[in-house]
């Protein structure tokens, strides 16, 4: 971006510009356009002006009417803005005319969400995952970049120009970096299999915290275990997914995983470079569907949710709605209206702590199936350890030659211990 590199990133200004046709109500328009800002504030520029064109007909050169673009660059102009970020995806060749036109860097919102992840990766795999995705969105970019040196005469007798040769080279250099960042990713996933093998063997239940970003999933799982997670007011302060033991009012131990934040329109190199961090959420026993109860559009990000989770094949997993940030509803009224809209749900605040009790009740009580009683030889001890972990043990006696448990389990558990399982009387 322009402007004096010695200024601090939060001086920098930005235009926004959302853009609606007549599919998007006025309503998401809105919401998407609050969203923008987030998002923005979170990379910590600042708007200059938020704009929301209306499009009755795209057109390929701007994705608007000339005369529009014009003027919104006209106004980028006289606010000296930095730059100019789009709420929708832009093609490569329509980022290369609004930059002609506006003479600034231009950003859709597939950019701007990689930017913001990029400036929050922290671990090994949220690195390789970010820059994954930096260099698949890069690649189709690359073409424009040297399309007016490949108009350059170069070479003889029918080679190519030099500006060809450079995108060429350019071309099987970003591919082969993809290529490599994959087989680093497949490596950290091979990795991650093996840590959620030995916990599945453990036999601990694994409780995800899922739903829309910003709905407060950290701050749940601070107020919970103590774990210290960051816990920002901002979009996407979690990348990597964090793991803490927790023990339910009746002794149960959990493993509670937090996860990262879905978002609308989440473009789609993150969602495949993210999916291995994802899984956590897919191999859930039960997952906590985080809605923010002070967002005006709750419902709305409670569908992007679900969508999400089904796309990553979770669609199927047990699910507890949580209602979070209660505190900062105006009455009673609201709430229970909240409540009524996603029922069954546990209302919660994560800042003072009110509902976590009855949470992990839930937790507790979901994961605590029919009771059935188990008979072990007396040297497995460790089956009974695993149902102390897993279940919620209702009896326990040691007779000549084997070990009698009763105990609450879930279907997993159940499986697991099939063969040892006793029947009638």
């Amino acid at each position: 971006m322009k402007g004096n590199e010695n200024s601090a990133p939060e001086t920098r200004r930005a235009v926004l510009v959302g853009v609606r046709d007549e599919k998007m109500s006025k309503k998401e328009a809105d919401s998407l356009a609050r969203e923008l800002m987030g998002l923005v504030d979170t990379l910590g520029l600042e708007t200059a002006l938020r704009e929301m064109v209306y499009v009755r007909e795209k057109t390929a050169k701007y994705g608007m009417g000339t005369g529009k673009a014009e003027e919104l660059a006209q106004k980028a102009a006289s606010l000296e803005a930095d730059c100019i970020i789009f709420d929708r995806d832009i093609s490569p060749s329509q980022q290369r005319n609004w930059e002609k036109l506006a003479g600034v860097p231009v950003i859709d919102r597939q950019e701007l969400i990689i930017q913001i992840f990029a400036s929050r990766a922290r671990t090994r795999e949220a690195e390789l995952q970010i820059r994954l995705a930096e260099l698949n969105y890069a690649l189709p970019r690359l073409q424009h970049k040297y399309i007016d040196l490949s108009r350059q005469r170069g070479g003889r007798y029918g080679t190519k120009g030099s500006g060809e040769t450079r995108f060429e080279t350019d071309r099987r250099r970003v591919e082969q970096r993809i290529h490599r960042l994959e087989e680093e990713l497949e490596e950290v996933k091979r990795q991650r299999q093996v840590q959620r093998k030995q916990r599945e063997r453990q036999g601990v239940p694994v409780c995800a915290l899922v739903g829309y970003t910003n709905t407060g999933k950290s701050s749940i799982l601070n107020a919970l275990t103590g774990a210290g997670v960051l816990a920002e007011n901002k979009l996407f302060a979690t990348l990597d997914p964090t793991s803490r033991r927790l023990e339910l009012p009746q002794g149960t131990q959990i493993l509670l995983v937090d996860t990262v934040g879905f978002i609308r329109r989440l473009p789609h190199s993150l969602v495949n470079a993210f999916r291995s961090t994802l899984e956590e959420a897919v191999r859930a026993d039960i997952l906590l569907n985080v809605i923010d109860a002070s967002e005006e559009d709750a419902a709305g990000q409670h569908e992007t949710t679900l969508l999400t989770l089904k796309e990553l094949g979770a669609g199927d997993i047990p699910m507890i709605t949580v209602v979070n940030k209660i505190d900062r509803l105006q009455s009673a009224e609201e709430l229970e209206s909240l409540l009524k809209s996603h029922a069954p749900s546990v209302p919660v605040c994560a800042a003072d702590g009110r509902g976590l009790a009855e949470l992990c009740a839930r937790i507790e009580q979901a994961l605590s199936g029919a009771s059935v009683r188990f008979r072990f030889l007396p040297e497995r001890t460790d089956l009974a350890a695993l149902l102390h972990r897993s279940g919620h043990v209702l009896s326990e006696k040691y007779g000549e030659g084997y070990i009698e448990v009763e105990a609450r389990v879930d279907e997993r558990t159940a499986g697991r211990l099939r063969e040892y399982q006793v029947t009638g009387a």
